[in-house]
């Protein structure tokens, strides 16, 4: 089930990702709704384009691929089928960034969400895949701690 899950999240991340770059040129924008926008812009750094122009690309993918490495341990390390799920959702969310970093030198992302003079940096499904993950995470991990507090 995991396993199925992985891929059509993976897929889904990819198929979404060409489908921006084949219809909206770069720095582009399709209003959807007041405050969401689909964007094609290609993200050169690491999370909200910190570090771009200033560390190489294989520095990235290196620090990327430690870190999913990493999540990879942690998935396998838990007992807990919940937080298996969170972790699965932020190992899915980081290879799709890192697959795609691998293969063009940058993040495709095109999600961007404002209101006002509020505008969040522009990100992917893999970027929600990793945030719903770690949410998961958090809120697990405070349901034990809860739990244990009251025994």
């Amino acid at each position: 089930m995991k396993f199925i899950f992985f891929f059509i999240l993976i897929l889904l991340d990819y198929y979404s990702k060409k489908l921006i770059f084949n219809l909206i040129e770069l720095n582009n924008i399709i209003t959807l709704l007041p405050f969401i926008d689909i964007i094609h812009i290609h993200n050169y750094g690491i999370s909200f384009g910190l570090f771009a122009e200033v560390l190489p690309v294989w520095i990235i993918v290196l620090f990327g691929a430690m870190i999913t490495v990493f999540i990879i341990f942690l998935f396998f390390s838990t007992s807990n089928q919940i937080e298996k799920w969170g972790y699965l959702l932020i190992l899915i969310g980081a290879i799709s960034n890192l697959g795609d970093r691998i293969i063009n030198d940058y993040v495709l992302d095109f999600i961007y969400i404002h209101y006002k003079d509020f505008y969040w940096p522009a990100f992917n499904f893999a970027d929600v895949y990793i945030t719903i993950g770690v949410l998961i995470i958090i809120y697990e991990n405070y349901r034990i701690f809860k739990s244990s507090i009251k025994k």
